[in-house]
């Protein structure tokens, strides 16, 4: 492996003393992803390879007692639309409003706040969105202040599918309320249908902002974004408005006696003009299996043809199903609609609050087909559809580098597709996007993920864990690197079950490492001789890759939350404390300060 270069003294500030001095007050309060752009994009200009804008006035910021500050956690960018959101709606109607990213809020100027909302998310097992665990720990810590001019609102966002549903934002609304805030309006639980909480309570909190406030004059919305650099011009196409794409490709990628399927999609932007960046998603909206759509109309004897009114539209009770219910995953108010229907005591029992682990595994290995069938209940169409909750888009992470492949997005798909008690189970985007043909119209939208980002200076290197398809992002990343002639390392860490049938992308990787744009790959199956995981390698390489990021690398993590994450933040641990030197709290320290120089990023799911 390469030896890590060391890294050379800093020389004499080469500034005259007003230069100096005007630096350094740019520098002071600037955060520590703040500070990383800013180092690249210093490098950049002076490898003539960025300019300096014209500089323009900059807007002042509103005293704290005259203007509504909006803080979101967001790990797949729903409360940061509905954050920015909340400030469009309230700048329109005459508010100063600064919107910031927890991970970026100046925590000594909470004290100062009068008027505060929140939008965060609950991952995983009532864990932070990673941009958020800095503040949620500031909160719960003995430094938080006395907040008792502070008027506040919580919205927290989560999936009813989880034991700790909106964990985080009910912690962050009490504990505001212990620091002495008066709640400006009960919290608000959105479940993965999200509009239907968010949308009144945002309305309402913003009602009662105005009366808070005194919006004598119109000004400007203040904005922080996720990191220093000019925001993209918003795009026509959104997740309201999805743009439908072409198919171009629809590859499966895995050996064909596999027990797993996983296919690679290319699919056109050309005519919709849609921009992202490596490590972006791509939200896809899905149509319902049609066989599954028939199974629930059997299972409940409804006619599909029946037109059915709900939120202002009419619709034939099969549109419903097919287009804009959730019929692949169960979520709890179902199983609290159908036990009343059925008048069933088991199903009464799975919803009490000491039995949130049994609910948890029902809800991950059930569907709403198999319930239907267990529990026989007289149902009518209108209540089917308001039982059912709205369907929900998927996000894909792009797999592609558009200065690699132009107007396209490539994306890694795993096929959910099993058998279970007597019958088979599908998933609703990768059933449809598998099944795709030539003809299809995929409706899709482009999710940002600006904590995913490639490091601004391109000499740095760059560690990627990705197991199985959350390998998907790095081909991005490799491509785009490539592309820009990135003279950093770059190292992938990668596994699945089986070399032979499931070495996703294998080609591309030996033909990276051949032309030295991937310095290196390890690799790790679970089911080929003695089980070994990515966070087995990251332990057997530990020394290594310590090595590689106390000499300024970023480490990149992509997966499942709940299990391989986790897995992997612990192995992490362990080489910090095994070849650093340090104690497991220290270890655990080091790995916070990394995320908050924006070094240690996971796109997590």
């Amino acid at each position: 492996m390469d030896a890590v270069s060391a890294v050379p003294p800093l020389p004499v500030v080469p500034l005259p003393e007003e230069q100096s001095a005007e630096a350094l007050r740019l520098l002071e309060g600037l955060d520590a992803p703040a500070l990383w752009w800013l180092s690249g994009y210093a490098a950049a200009l002076a490898r003539g390879q960025a300019v300096l804008p014209r500089a323009t006035a900059p807007a002042r910021e509103a005293p704290a007692q005259e203007r509504l500050t909006i803080v979101y956690g967001s790990q797949t960018g729903n409360a940061r639309r509905l954050a920015e959101q909340l400030a469009r709606d309230a700048e329109a109607t005459g508010l100063a409003v600064r919107v910031v990213r927890a991970g970026a809020y100046p925590q000594r100027e909470l004290k100062a706040e009068r008027l505060l909302v929140v939008v965060i998310s609950t991952q995983g097992d009532g864990d932070p969105p990673d941009d958020a665990r800095g503040f949620v720990e500031f909160l719960a810590g003995k430094r938080a202040p006395r907040l008792a001019e502070l008027r506040y609102a919580v919205l927290a966002l989560g999936d009813s599918s989880y034991p700790q549903f909106c964990a985080i934002g009910r912690r962050v609304d009490a504990r505001l309320a212990e620091l002495g805030a008066q709640r400006l309006l009960d919290a608000g639980e959105a479940d993965v249908d999200i509009e239907t909480v968010a949308t009144p309570w945002l309305a309402r909190a913003l009602h009662l902002a105005r009366e808070a406030l005194e919006p004598a004059t119109v000004r400007s919305a203040t904005v922080t974004p996720l990191r220093a650099a000019p925001l993209a011009p918003a795009s026509e196409w959104t997740r309201a408005r999805p743009y439908a794409a072409a198919l171009l490709a629809n590859q499966r990628i895995v050996a064909r006696d596999s027990a797993r399927d996983v296919r690679h999609v290319e699919l056109s932007l050309a005519e919709g003009g849609l921009a992202y960046e490596p490590g972006d998603a791509l939200g896809v909206w899905p149509t319902n299996p049609p066989a599954l759509v028939a199974a629930v109309l059997e299972a409940t004897g409804l006619d599909g043809d029946a037109p059915v009114a709900h939120d202002g539209r009419t619709l034939a009770l099969r549109d419903w199903l097919a287009r804009e219910r959730e019929i692949t995953r169960l979520a709890r108010p179902f199983i609290a609609q159908l036990a009343e229907r059925a008048r069933s005591s088991e199903l009464n029992r799975l919803l009490a609050p000491d039995r949130r682990e049994a609910l948890a595994t029902l809800l991950a290995s059930h569907q709403p087909i198999d319930l239907l069938r267990e529990h026989p209940a007289a149902w009518d169409a209108d209540g089917l559809v308001a039982a059912l909750r709205p369907l929900a888009p998927r996000l894909y992470s792009i797999a592609s580098s558009r200065k690699a492949v132009g107007d396209e997005a490539h994306l890694t798909v795993g096929v959910v597709d099993y058998e279970a008690m007597g019958t088979r189970h599908v998933g609703a985007a990768s059933h449809f996007l598998a099944h795709a043909g030539d003809e299809t119209q995929v409706p899709v939208y482009v999710e940002p993920n600006e904590r995913f980002r490639l490091p601004a200076d391109a000499s740095r290197d760059v560690v990627m864990i990705g197991p199985g398809t959350a390998v998907a992002p790095f081909r991005g990343f490799l491509q785009e690197r490539r592309e820009i002639g990135a003279r950093g390392r770059h190292w992938l860490l990668f596994g699945n079950r089986h070399f032979r049938s499931e070495f996703l992308y294998q080609a591309e990787w030996q033909d990276a490492l051949r032309d030295g744009s991937l310095h290196r790959l390890d690799l790790a199956w679970s089911r080929d001789g003695a089980r070994t995981y990515v966070q087995d390698r990251l332990r057997e390489h530990g020394r290594d890759l310590h090595a590689w990021l106390d000499g300024g690398a970023h480490l990149y993590v992509c997966g499942d939350a709940t299990r391989m994450a986790k897995d992997v933040h612990a192995a992490l641990v362990d080489v910090f404390v095994e070849h650093g030197g340090v104690d497991r709290e220290r270890a655990e320290e080091r790995l916070l300060q990394l995320a908050e120089e924006g070094r240690y990023a996971r796109d997590v799911y």
